[in-house]
Protein backbone atom coordinates (compact mmCIF):
# COMPACT_ATOMS: atom_id res chain seq x y z
CA UNK A 1 0.00 0.00 0.00
CA UNK A 2 2.39 2.67 -1.18
CA UNK A 3 0.39 4.34 -3.95
CA UNK A 4 -2.63 6.58 -3.48
CA UNK A 5 -5.99 5.56 -4.89
CA UNK A 6 -7.04 7.96 -7.67
CA UNK A 7 -10.38 8.77 -9.28
CA UNK A 8 -12.49 11.67 -10.54
CA UNK A 9 -15.98 10.58 -9.57
CA UNK A 10 -15.85 10.66 -5.78
CA UNK A 11 -14.18 8.86 -2.90
CA UNK A 12 -14.59 7.89 0.72
CA UNK A 13 -11.71 6.81 2.99
CA UNK A 14 -12.63 4.92 6.15
CA UNK A 15 -10.94 2.57 8.63
CA UNK A 16 -13.60 -0.10 8.03
CA UNK A 17 -14.33 -1.28 4.48
CA UNK A 18 -18.10 -1.52 4.96
CA UNK A 19 -18.26 2.16 5.92
CA UNK A 20 -16.21 3.19 2.89
CA UNK A 21 -18.48 1.14 0.65
CA UNK A 22 -21.62 2.66 2.19
CA UNK A 23 -20.35 6.14 1.41
CA UNK A 24 -19.28 5.24 -2.11
CA UNK A 25 -22.72 3.72 -2.81
CA UNK A 26 -24.37 7.01 -1.85
CA UNK A 27 -22.02 8.92 -4.15
CA UNK A 28 -22.82 6.47 -6.92
CA UNK A 29 -26.55 7.18 -6.47
CA UNK A 30 -25.99 10.91 -6.90
CA UNK A 31 -25.52 11.87 -3.27
CA UNK A 32 -23.01 14.53 -2.27
CA UNK A 33 -19.98 14.10 0.01
CA UNK A 34 -21.92 15.14 3.13
CA UNK A 35 -24.64 12.57 2.51
CA UNK A 36 -21.99 9.95 1.79
CA UNK A 37 -20.26 10.74 5.05
CA UNK A 38 -23.47 10.40 7.02
CA UNK A 39 -24.08 6.96 5.52
CA UNK A 40 -20.51 5.95 6.32
CA UNK A 41 -20.82 7.31 9.87
CA UNK A 42 -23.93 5.21 10.47
CA UNK A 43 -22.33 2.06 9.10
CA UNK A 44 -19.10 2.42 11.03
CA UNK A 45 -21.08 2.98 14.24
CA UNK A 46 -22.29 -0.60 13.74
CA UNK A 47 -19.20 -2.25 12.25
CA UNK A 48 -16.49 -0.73 14.51
CA UNK A 49 -18.19 -0.49 17.95
CA UNK A 50 -14.96 -0.53 19.94
CA UNK A 51 -14.08 2.83 18.40
CA UNK A 52 -17.34 4.73 17.98
CA UNK A 53 -21.13 4.62 18.07
CA UNK A 54 -24.30 6.69 18.00
CA UNK A 55 -23.99 7.08 21.77
CA UNK A 56 -20.87 9.20 21.22
CA UNK A 57 -19.81 12.56 19.78
CA UNK A 58 -18.68 13.81 16.39
CA UNK A 59 -17.04 16.78 14.65
CA UNK A 60 -17.34 17.86 11.02
CA UNK A 61 -15.26 20.05 8.70
CA UNK A 62 -16.91 20.66 5.34
CA UNK A 63 -15.20 22.50 2.48
CA UNK A 64 -17.30 23.86 -0.35
CA UNK A 65 -15.64 25.08 -3.58
CA UNK A 66 -14.45 28.67 -3.26
CA UNK A 67 -15.59 29.07 0.34
CA UNK A 68 -13.94 28.80 3.76
CA UNK A 69 -14.69 25.49 5.55
CA UNK A 70 -17.60 25.27 7.94
CA UNK A 71 -17.43 23.27 11.15
CA UNK A 72 -20.05 21.37 13.14
CA UNK A 73 -19.43 20.78 16.83
CA UNK A 74 -21.51 17.79 17.89
CA UNK A 75 -20.33 17.12 21.42
CA UNK A 76 -22.66 16.90 24.37
CA UNK A 77 -22.38 18.70 27.73
CA UNK A 78 -22.37 17.25 31.22
CA UNK A 79 -25.76 16.37 32.69
CA UNK A 80 -27.44 18.92 34.94
CA UNK A 81 -27.16 16.43 37.82
CA UNK A 82 -23.42 15.94 37.22
CA UNK A 83 -22.30 18.08 40.15
CA UNK A 84 -19.08 17.30 41.95
CA UNK A 85 -21.26 16.19 44.85
CA UNK A 86 -22.67 13.42 42.62
CA UNK A 87 -19.13 11.95 42.61
CA UNK A 88 -18.36 12.65 46.25
CA UNK A 89 -17.77 8.96 46.90
CA UNK A 90 -15.24 8.79 44.05
CA UNK A 91 -11.64 9.99 44.02
CA UNK A 92 -12.13 10.74 40.33
CA UNK A 93 -14.90 10.35 37.80
CA UNK A 94 -15.33 6.63 36.97
CA UNK A 95 -14.14 5.61 33.53
CA UNK A 96 -16.53 2.68 33.10
CA UNK A 97 -20.13 1.96 33.97
CA UNK A 98 -23.27 4.13 34.30
CA UNK A 99 -21.62 6.84 36.39
CA UNK A 100 -19.13 7.32 33.52
CA UNK A 101 -22.06 7.97 31.16
CA UNK A 102 -22.54 11.59 32.19
CA UNK A 103 -22.52 13.61 28.96
CA UNK A 104 -25.13 13.87 26.23
CA UNK A 105 -24.25 11.96 23.05
CA UNK A 106 -23.91 14.59 20.32
CA UNK A 107 -23.13 12.57 17.18
CA UNK A 108 -26.73 12.25 15.98
CA UNK A 109 -27.24 15.98 16.46
CA UNK A 110 -24.23 16.51 14.21
CA UNK A 111 -25.76 14.25 11.59
CA UNK A 112 -28.89 16.41 11.68
CA UNK A 113 -26.85 19.59 11.16
CA UNK A 114 -24.90 17.93 8.35
CA UNK A 115 -28.16 16.95 6.63
CA UNK A 116 -29.13 20.62 6.54
CA UNK A 117 -25.81 21.41 4.85
CA UNK A 118 -26.33 18.52 2.43
CA UNK A 119 -29.76 19.89 1.48
CA UNK A 120 -28.26 23.31 0.73
CA UNK A 121 -25.89 21.52 -1.64
CA UNK A 122 -28.82 19.96 -3.45
CA UNK A 123 -28.84 16.67 -1.56
CA UNK A 124 -32.06 14.78 -2.03
CA UNK A 125 -31.46 11.26 -0.74
CA UNK A 126 -33.88 10.37 2.08
CA UNK A 127 -32.60 9.65 5.58
CA UNK A 128 -33.92 6.10 5.31
CA UNK A 129 -31.55 5.50 2.38
CA UNK A 130 -28.59 6.95 4.23
CA UNK A 131 -29.19 4.66 7.23
CA UNK A 132 -30.14 1.58 5.21
CA UNK A 133 -26.71 -0.07 5.17
CA UNK A 134 -26.20 0.47 8.89
CA UNK A 135 -29.61 -1.03 9.66
CA UNK A 136 -28.84 -4.05 7.48
CA UNK A 137 -25.44 -4.65 9.06
CA UNK A 138 -26.82 -4.28 12.59
CA UNK A 139 -29.60 -6.76 11.90
CA UNK A 140 -27.66 -9.37 9.89
CA UNK A 141 -24.33 -8.92 11.64
CA UNK A 142 -20.75 -8.14 10.64
CA UNK A 143 -17.53 -10.12 11.17
CA UNK A 144 -15.59 -9.12 14.27
CA UNK A 145 -12.29 -7.46 13.35
CA UNK A 146 -8.91 -8.24 14.80
CA UNK A 147 -8.73 -4.97 16.72
CA UNK A 148 -12.19 -5.46 18.24
CA UNK A 149 -11.40 -9.01 19.33
CA UNK A 150 -8.08 -7.97 20.84
CA UNK A 151 -9.51 -4.98 22.67
CA UNK A 152 -12.48 -6.93 24.03
CA UNK A 153 -10.07 -9.42 25.56
CA UNK A 154 -7.64 -6.74 26.79
CA UNK A 155 -10.37 -4.67 28.49
CA UNK A 156 -12.55 -7.56 29.65
CA UNK A 157 -11.80 -7.09 33.35
CA UNK A 158 -12.99 -3.47 33.10
CA UNK A 159 -16.08 -4.18 31.02
CA UNK A 160 -17.49 -7.65 31.72
CA UNK A 161 -19.75 -6.48 34.57
CA UNK A 162 -20.85 -3.18 32.98
CA UNK A 163 -24.60 -3.34 32.20
CA UNK A 164 -25.29 -4.63 28.70
CA UNK A 165 -21.68 -5.04 27.58
CA UNK A 166 -21.14 -8.79 27.75
CA UNK A 167 -24.61 -9.52 26.41
CA UNK A 168 -23.98 -7.32 23.37
CA UNK A 169 -20.33 -7.88 22.54
CA UNK A 170 -19.51 -11.26 24.11
CA UNK A 171 -22.81 -13.13 24.18
CA UNK A 172 -21.14 -16.46 23.36
CA UNK A 173 -17.94 -15.72 25.24
CA UNK A 174 -15.05 -13.54 24.17
CA UNK A 175 -15.32 -12.98 20.42
CA UNK A 176 -12.73 -14.20 17.97
CA UNK A 177 -11.81 -12.72 14.61
CA UNK A 178 -14.52 -13.45 12.06
CA UNK A 179 -17.32 -14.17 14.52
CA UNK A 180 -20.63 -12.66 13.37
CA UNK A 181 -21.84 -9.84 15.59
CA UNK A 182 -25.43 -8.67 15.17
CA UNK A 183 -27.04 -5.82 17.10
CA UNK A 184 -30.82 -6.20 16.57
CA UNK A 185 -31.80 -3.61 19.18
CA UNK A 186 -29.54 -1.04 17.57
CA UNK A 187 -31.01 -1.94 14.18
CA UNK A 188 -34.50 -1.20 15.55
CA UNK A 189 -33.32 2.14 16.95
CA UNK A 190 -31.81 3.16 13.61
CA UNK A 191 -35.05 2.13 11.89
CA UNK A 192 -37.00 4.36 14.28
CA UNK A 193 -34.68 7.28 13.50
CA UNK A 194 -35.10 6.63 9.78
CA UNK A 195 -38.89 6.82 10.17
CA UNK A 196 -39.22 9.63 12.70
CA UNK A 197 -36.13 11.69 11.91
CA UNK A 198 -32.89 12.29 13.77
CA UNK A 199 -34.56 14.69 16.21
CA UNK A 200 -36.26 11.64 17.74
CA UNK A 201 -32.95 10.80 19.42
CA UNK A 202 -33.31 13.91 21.59
CA UNK A 203 -36.99 14.85 21.55
CA UNK A 204 -39.01 11.74 20.74
CA UNK A 205 -39.57 8.07 21.44
CA UNK A 206 -35.89 7.19 21.24
CA UNK A 207 -35.03 10.01 23.64
CA UNK A 208 -37.58 8.77 26.17
CA UNK A 209 -36.20 5.24 25.91
CA UNK A 210 -32.61 6.45 26.35
CA UNK A 211 -33.53 8.58 29.36
CA UNK A 212 -35.46 5.77 31.09
CA UNK A 213 -32.60 3.33 30.75
CA UNK A 214 -29.87 5.80 31.70
CA UNK A 215 -31.67 6.83 34.89
CA UNK A 216 -32.51 3.24 35.85
CA UNK A 217 -28.85 2.22 35.50
CA UNK A 218 -27.56 5.09 37.65
CA UNK A 219 -26.37 7.66 35.12
CA UNK A 220 -26.97 11.34 35.98
CA UNK A 221 -28.38 11.97 32.48
CA UNK A 222 -32.10 12.76 32.22
CA UNK A 223 -34.60 13.44 29.44
CA UNK A 224 -34.24 17.20 29.95
CA UNK A 225 -30.54 16.95 29.12
CA UNK A 226 -31.35 15.27 25.82
CA UNK A 227 -34.21 17.61 24.98
CA UNK A 228 -32.09 20.74 25.42
CA UNK A 229 -29.23 19.53 23.21
CA UNK A 230 -28.47 20.79 19.70
CA UNK A 231 -25.27 20.55 17.73
CA UNK A 232 -23.73 23.86 16.63
CA UNK A 233 -22.01 25.28 13.60
CA UNK A 234 -18.83 27.01 14.76
CA UNK A 235 -15.95 28.90 13.16
CA UNK A 236 -12.97 26.60 12.64
CA UNK A 237 -9.48 27.49 13.80
CA UNK A 238 -6.92 28.22 11.10
CA UNK A 239 -3.13 28.30 10.88
CA UNK A 240 -1.18 29.99 8.07
CA UNK A 241 1.63 27.82 6.71
CA UNK A 242 4.10 28.39 3.93
CA UNK A 243 2.16 25.92 1.79
CA UNK A 244 -1.35 27.15 2.58
CA UNK A 245 -3.88 27.06 5.40
CA UNK A 246 -4.88 24.19 7.66
CA UNK A 247 -8.16 24.15 9.60
CA UNK A 248 -9.40 22.29 12.63
CA UNK A 249 -12.08 22.49 15.32
CA UNK A 250 -11.82 25.05 18.14
CA UNK A 251 -11.94 24.10 21.83
CA UNK A 252 -13.12 22.03 23.58
CA UNK A 253 -11.21 19.89 21.06
CA UNK A 254 -7.43 19.65 20.87
CA UNK A 255 -7.60 20.94 17.30
CA UNK A 256 -5.47 23.90 18.37
CA UNK A 257 -2.60 21.56 19.21
CA UNK A 258 -2.81 19.81 15.82
CA UNK A 259 -2.53 23.18 14.07
CA UNK A 260 0.12 24.49 16.45
CA UNK A 261 2.40 21.51 15.79
CA UNK A 262 2.35 22.26 12.07
CA UNK A 263 2.70 26.00 12.66
CA UNK A 264 5.68 25.64 14.99
CA UNK A 265 7.36 23.10 12.74
CA UNK A 266 6.84 25.43 9.77
CA UNK A 267 8.97 28.03 11.58
CA UNK A 268 11.87 25.60 12.09
CA UNK A 269 12.76 25.55 8.39
CA UNK A 270 13.33 21.78 8.12
CA UNK A 271 14.05 20.81 4.53
CA UNK A 272 14.50 17.01 4.53
CA UNK A 273 11.79 14.45 5.27
CA UNK A 274 12.48 11.31 7.35
CA UNK A 275 15.55 13.01 8.78
CA UNK A 276 16.46 13.54 12.42
CA UNK A 277 15.45 17.20 11.99
CA UNK A 278 12.03 16.14 10.69
CA UNK A 279 11.11 13.72 13.49
CA UNK A 280 12.87 15.64 16.29
CA UNK A 281 11.36 18.91 15.14
CA UNK A 282 7.80 17.54 15.11
CA UNK A 283 8.24 15.83 18.49
CA UNK A 284 9.54 19.02 20.08
CA UNK A 285 6.77 21.06 18.44
CA UNK A 286 4.32 18.55 19.93
CA UNK A 287 5.68 19.21 23.42
CA UNK A 288 5.21 22.96 23.02
CA UNK A 289 1.68 22.54 21.66
CA UNK A 290 0.62 20.03 24.31
CA UNK A 291 1.84 22.21 27.18
CA UNK A 292 -0.39 25.03 25.97
CA UNK A 293 -3.28 22.64 25.38
CA UNK A 294 -3.04 21.08 28.82
CA UNK A 295 -2.91 24.46 30.52
CA UNK A 296 -5.80 26.10 28.69
CA UNK A 297 -8.10 23.84 26.64
CA UNK A 298 -11.62 23.14 27.79
CA UNK A 299 -15.12 24.48 27.26
CA UNK A 300 -14.49 27.72 25.30
CA UNK A 301 -17.06 29.58 27.42
CA UNK A 302 -14.71 29.28 30.40
CA UNK A 303 -11.32 29.68 28.73
CA UNK A 304 -9.33 32.81 29.58
CA UNK A 305 -7.14 32.74 26.48
CA UNK A 306 -7.85 32.77 22.74
CA UNK A 307 -6.90 29.60 20.86
CA UNK A 308 -6.72 31.43 17.52
CA UNK A 309 -4.30 33.96 19.02
CA UNK A 310 -1.98 31.10 19.99
CA UNK A 311 -1.82 30.22 16.28
CA UNK A 312 -0.70 33.73 15.22
CA UNK A 313 2.64 33.95 13.45
CA UNK A 314 4.45 35.79 16.27
CA UNK A 315 3.20 33.30 18.84
CA UNK A 316 4.35 30.34 16.76
CA UNK A 317 7.76 31.94 16.14
CA UNK A 318 8.17 32.35 19.89
CA UNK A 319 7.29 28.70 20.48
CA UNK A 320 9.71 27.60 17.77
CA UNK A 321 12.48 29.72 19.31
CA UNK A 322 12.18 27.69 22.52
CA UNK A 323 13.07 24.44 20.73
CA UNK A 324 16.62 23.12 20.85
CA UNK A 325 17.24 21.65 17.41
CA UNK A 326 19.75 19.18 18.83
CA UNK A 327 18.38 18.22 22.27
CA UNK A 328 15.09 16.85 23.57
CA UNK A 329 13.16 18.94 26.08
CA UNK A 330 12.05 17.27 29.33
CA UNK A 331 8.90 15.17 29.22
CA UNK A 332 6.25 13.88 30.17
CA UNK A 333 3.16 15.98 30.56
CA UNK A 334 -0.41 14.81 31.22
CA UNK A 335 -1.55 12.40 28.50
CA UNK A 336 -4.99 12.49 26.90
CA UNK A 337 -6.26 8.98 25.97
CA UNK A 338 -9.02 8.24 23.51
CA UNK A 339 -10.19 6.04 20.67
CA UNK A 340 -12.24 7.03 17.67
CA UNK A 341 -12.58 6.84 13.90
CA UNK A 342 -11.73 9.40 11.19
CA UNK A 343 -13.18 9.38 7.69
CA UNK A 344 -12.80 11.62 4.66
CA UNK A 345 -15.03 12.11 1.63
CA UNK A 346 -14.99 14.04 -1.62
CA UNK A 347 -17.48 14.28 -4.46
CA UNK A 348 -17.08 15.23 -8.12
CA UNK A 349 -18.41 18.74 -7.41
CA UNK A 350 -15.48 19.58 -5.11
CA UNK A 351 -17.17 19.20 -1.73
CA UNK A 352 -14.70 17.71 0.77
CA UNK A 353 -15.55 16.41 4.25
CA UNK A 354 -13.31 15.59 7.21
CA UNK A 355 -15.23 13.82 9.97
CA UNK A 356 -14.45 12.19 13.30
CA UNK A 357 -16.73 10.17 15.58
CA UNK A 358 -15.98 8.63 18.97
CA UNK A 359 -17.14 7.09 22.24
CA UNK A 360 -13.84 8.23 23.87
CA UNK A 361 -12.17 5.12 25.39
CA UNK A 362 -12.52 1.77 23.63
CA UNK A 363 -16.22 0.84 23.98
CA UNK A 364 -16.82 4.12 25.86
CA UNK A 365 -18.42 3.64 29.26
CA UNK A 366 -19.19 0.05 28.27
CA UNK A 367 -22.88 0.64 29.02
CA UNK A 368 -25.25 -0.72 26.36
CA UNK A 369 -28.79 0.47 27.02
CA UNK A 370 -31.27 -2.43 27.22
CA UNK A 371 -34.11 -1.03 25.08
CA UNK A 372 -32.23 0.79 22.33
CA UNK A 373 -28.97 -1.17 22.16
CA UNK A 374 -27.09 2.16 22.19
CA UNK A 375 -23.57 2.03 23.61
CA UNK A 376 -22.89 5.21 25.61
CA UNK A 377 -19.66 7.17 25.62
CA UNK A 378 -17.50 7.96 28.66
CA UNK A 379 -16.34 11.35 27.37
CA UNK A 380 -17.21 12.93 30.72
CA UNK A 381 -14.47 10.86 32.36
CA UNK A 382 -12.08 13.49 31.02
CA UNK A 383 -13.54 16.03 33.46
CA UNK A 384 -11.63 16.76 36.66
CA UNK A 385 -13.12 16.93 40.16
CA UNK A 386 -10.63 19.72 40.89
CA UNK A 387 -10.48 23.33 39.70
CA UNK A 388 -8.94 23.90 36.29
CA UNK A 389 -9.76 24.30 32.59
CA UNK A 390 -11.65 20.98 32.53
CA UNK A 391 -13.34 20.98 35.94
CA UNK A 392 -16.69 19.19 36.14
CA UNK A 393 -19.71 21.47 35.99
CA UNK A 394 -23.32 20.81 34.90
CA UNK A 395 -23.81 21.84 31.28
CA UNK A 396 -20.08 22.16 30.64
CA UNK A 397 -18.43 20.68 27.54
CA UNK A 398 -15.60 18.24 28.30
CA UNK A 399 -12.16 18.39 26.71
CA UNK A 400 -12.03 16.42 23.45
CA UNK A 401 -9.13 14.65 21.81
CA UNK A 402 -11.20 14.58 18.60
CA UNK A 403 -9.94 16.87 15.83
CA UNK A 404 -10.51 16.40 12.10
CA UNK A 405 -8.26 18.45 9.83
CA UNK A 406 -8.71 20.04 6.43
CA UNK A 407 -6.26 22.11 4.38
CA UNK A 408 -6.53 24.61 1.55
CA UNK A 409 -3.15 24.49 -0.17
CA UNK A 410 -1.65 27.24 -2.29
CA UNK A 411 -1.43 24.93 -5.31
CA UNK A 412 -5.23 24.64 -5.27
CA UNK A 413 -5.60 21.25 -3.58
CA UNK A 414 -8.11 20.69 -0.78
CA UNK A 415 -7.04 17.93 1.59
CA UNK A 416 -9.04 16.27 4.36
CA UNK A 417 -6.94 14.22 6.77
CA UNK A 418 -7.13 12.76 10.24
CA UNK A 419 -6.84 9.72 12.46
CA UNK A 420 -7.99 8.04 15.64
CA UNK A 421 -5.66 7.66 18.60
CA UNK A 422 -6.23 10.18 21.41
CA UNK A 423 -2.88 11.77 22.25
CA UNK A 424 -1.50 10.54 18.94
CA UNK A 425 -4.06 12.28 16.71
CA UNK A 426 -2.23 15.61 16.28
CA UNK A 427 1.10 13.80 15.95
CA UNK A 428 -0.07 11.44 13.22
CA UNK A 429 -1.75 14.31 11.38
CA UNK A 430 1.55 16.19 11.44
CA UNK A 431 3.44 13.15 10.18
CA UNK A 432 1.08 12.57 7.26
CA UNK A 433 0.78 16.25 6.34
CA UNK A 434 4.52 16.96 6.50
CA UNK A 435 5.45 13.87 4.53
CA UNK A 436 2.95 14.44 1.76
CA UNK A 437 2.60 18.20 1.51
CA UNK A 438 6.00 19.47 2.68
CA UNK A 439 8.28 16.67 1.47
CA UNK A 440 6.40 15.30 -1.52
CA UNK A 441 5.70 11.70 -0.53
CA UNK A 442 2.86 9.87 -2.24
CA UNK A 443 -0.27 10.26 -0.10
CA UNK A 444 -0.63 6.53 0.59
CA UNK A 445 3.09 6.20 1.28
CA UNK A 446 2.81 9.03 3.81
CA UNK A 447 0.03 7.15 5.65
CA UNK A 448 1.78 3.77 5.49
CA UNK A 449 5.22 5.07 6.53
CA UNK A 450 6.49 4.31 10.06
CA UNK A 451 5.15 6.62 12.75
CA UNK A 452 5.92 7.77 16.25
CA UNK A 453 3.93 8.57 19.35
CA UNK A 454 4.94 10.80 22.24
CA UNK A 455 2.89 10.02 25.31
CA UNK A 456 0.38 7.45 26.51
CA UNK A 457 -2.44 5.94 24.50
CA UNK A 458 -4.50 2.74 24.22
CA UNK A 459 -4.10 1.93 27.92
CA UNK A 460 -0.31 2.27 27.88
CA UNK A 461 1.14 3.77 31.05
CA UNK A 462 4.50 4.81 29.57
CA UNK A 463 4.86 8.36 28.27
CA UNK A 464 8.07 7.94 26.30
CA UNK A 465 8.64 8.35 22.56
CA UNK A 466 7.48 5.18 20.79
CA UNK A 467 8.63 4.55 17.23
CA UNK A 468 7.63 1.79 14.86
CA UNK A 469 10.45 -0.55 13.91
CA UNK A 470 10.67 0.38 10.22
CA UNK A 471 12.74 3.56 10.59
CA UNK A 472 16.40 3.60 9.59
CA UNK A 473 18.60 2.42 12.52
CA UNK A 474 20.58 5.67 12.37
CA UNK A 475 17.45 7.64 13.27
CA UNK A 476 16.90 5.69 16.50
CA UNK A 477 20.54 6.30 17.43
CA UNK A 478 20.33 10.03 16.71
CA UNK A 479 17.10 10.48 18.68
CA UNK A 480 18.49 8.56 21.65
CA UNK A 481 21.69 10.60 21.57
CA UNK A 482 19.61 13.80 21.59
CA UNK A 483 18.01 12.74 24.89
CA UNK A 484 14.72 11.24 23.71
CA UNK A 485 13.52 8.32 25.82
CA UNK A 486 12.72 6.05 22.90
CA UNK A 487 10.95 2.69 22.71
CA UNK A 488 10.88 0.67 19.49
CA UNK A 489 7.55 -1.12 18.93
CA UNK A 490 6.14 -3.30 16.13
CA UNK A 491 6.08 -2.56 12.44
CA UNK A 492 2.39 -1.54 12.18
CA UNK A 493 0.93 -0.68 15.59
CA UNK A 494 -2.70 0.16 16.34
CA UNK A 495 -1.46 2.65 18.94
CA UNK A 496 -0.14 4.79 16.08
CA UNK A 497 -3.68 5.47 14.91
CA UNK A 498 -5.82 4.61 11.91
CA UNK A 499 -5.08 7.51 9.58
CA UNK A 500 -6.51 8.47 6.23
CA UNK A 501 -6.68 11.31 3.76
CA UNK A 502 -8.58 12.52 0.71
CA UNK A 503 -7.11 15.21 -1.55
CA UNK A 504 -8.94 17.00 -4.38
CA UNK A 505 -6.80 18.62 -7.10
CA UNK A 506 -7.87 21.77 -9.00
CA UNK A 507 -8.55 19.79 -12.18
CA UNK A 508 -10.88 17.35 -10.42
CA UNK A 509 -8.49 14.48 -9.69
CA UNK A 510 -9.20 12.92 -6.29
CA UNK A 511 -6.50 11.04 -4.37
CA UNK A 512 -7.09 8.97 -1.26
CA UNK A 513 -5.24 6.92 1.32
CA UNK A 514 -6.29 4.40 3.96
CA UNK A 515 -4.25 3.02 6.85
CA UNK A 516 -2.96 -0.57 6.65
CA UNK A 517 -3.09 -0.58 10.47
CA UNK A 518 -6.90 -0.58 10.28
CA UNK A 519 -9.57 -2.59 8.45
CA UNK A 520 -10.55 -0.03 5.84
CA UNK A 521 -10.03 1.16 2.32
CA UNK A 522 -10.63 4.00 -0.11
CA UNK A 523 -13.81 3.31 -2.00
CA UNK A 524 -13.89 5.27 -5.24
CA UNK A 525 -16.24 5.78 -8.17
Amino acid sequence: MLKATMTRGGMLSAPHHLAAQSGAAVLREGGNAVEAMLAAAATIAVSYPHMNGIGGDGFWLIALPGKPPLAIRACGPAAQLAERSFYAQDKSIPTRGPRAALTVAGAIGGWAQALEVAARLGGRLPLARLLADAIHHARVGVPVTRSQAQLTAAKWSELELVPGFAETFAGQGLPTVGDTQAQPRLAATLEQLARAGLEDFYRGDVARSLARDLEALGSPLRLADLESYRAEQVTPLCVELGVGRSYNLPPPTQGVSALAILGIFDKLGVREGESFAHVHGLVEATKRAFRWRNAHCGDPRYMRVDAQAFLAADSLRHEASQIDLQRAAPWPELAKPGDTIWMGAADRHGCVVSYIQSVYWEFGSGVVLPESGVQWQNRGASFSLHDGPNALMPGRLPFHTLNPSLAHLKDGRVMAYGTMGGEGQPQTQAAVFSRHVLFGQDLQAAVTAPRWLLGRTWGEESTNLKLESRFAPALYEALGAAGHDIQIVGEFEDMMGHAGAVSVHPGGLIEGASDPRADGLCAAL
